[in-house]
């Protein structure tokens, strides 16, 4: 029983860890007092550079792990050997939220959902949109949305670490727990005939962001409850993915 609880224990743990690389991004993160770091793994083929030596000593004095690997095994760390530089750092996120828990503690509640969003900047964005007005939490896929990476972290200035976060393995069954609760989802389509502002939204509301360019994905649609659109002006066709999120954050 016991070794199960632990088991359980690690698990959520590691449910919190994010990891970034760079090294500008890895030393603005040890020197950020409201980032908690776990670990620092260094390529052990590093050379020798000032940069290198202030980040070990900053691990030295805050009592942070410091480990070494090979090429391969940081760059699987990493998870991009082109952009690593060497240099990941494990961060302890403890913002991010299980759904489950999530669903369990809030009764009512505005949540948004990336659903294929590329671009980290934009993500970023979205995340500080979110963070800035009245959304209780963001849904992120584990895949086929941008990881949060050391862009996204910048583009949302710091507001990452603020902001309850879902990390989702499934979308679809993620939302479909939701909606078994009483969730009404809210897609944005070209084609919808209700404006965002005419909607009586209901007390636990989602609203879902689609890719950049294809939009809200099928499987997505098919587990939305009703479309709205932003309408536009001067034959502007859409608006940035970014722009959407801060319109929406701020209903």
């Amino acid at each position: 029983m016991e070794d199960s609880q632990n088991y359980i224990d690690k698990k959520a743990k590691l449910a919190k860890i994010l990891t970034i690389y760079g090294r500008n991004a890895v030393s603005e993160a040890l020197d950020e007092l409201s980032i908690t770091p776990s670990k620092l793994h260094l390529s052990s083929s590093n050379k020798s550079a000032k940069v290198i030596d202030d980040m070990i000593s900053i691990c030295n004095k805050k009592d942070i792990e410091v480990a070494y690997h090979d090429k391969m095994t940081l760059s699987r760390i990493s998870k991009n050997a082109k952009q690593d530089q060497g240099v990941a750092l494990d961060i302890i996120m403890d913002n991010f939220v299980n759904e489950d828990e999530f669903i369990a503690n809030n009764i009512n509640y505005r949540l948004l959902v990336i659903d294929g969003v590329s671009n980290p900047q934009n993500l970023g964005m979205i995340i500080r949109s979110a963070a800035a007005g009245e959304i209780d939490a963001i849904i992120i896929p584990s895949k086929g949305t941008s990881s949060i990476n050391s862009l996204v972290i910048k583009a949302s200035v710091g507001t990452i670490f603020k902001m309850p976060i879902i990390i989702s393995n499934n979308l679809s069954e993620t939302l479909k727990k939701f909606k078994a609760r009483g969730a009404v989802i809210y897609t944005l389509s070209l084609d919808a005939k209700e404006s965002y502002k005419d909607i009586s939204y209901t007390e636990k509301s989602i609203f879902v962001l689609g890719n950049e360019t294809t939009g809200v994905s099928y499987q997505i649609q098919r587990l939305s409850d009703k479309s709205i659109i932003i309408p536009m002006n001067r034959g502007v066709e859409s608006l940035n993915v970014a722009v959407t999120a801060s319109l929406l954050a701020f209903i």
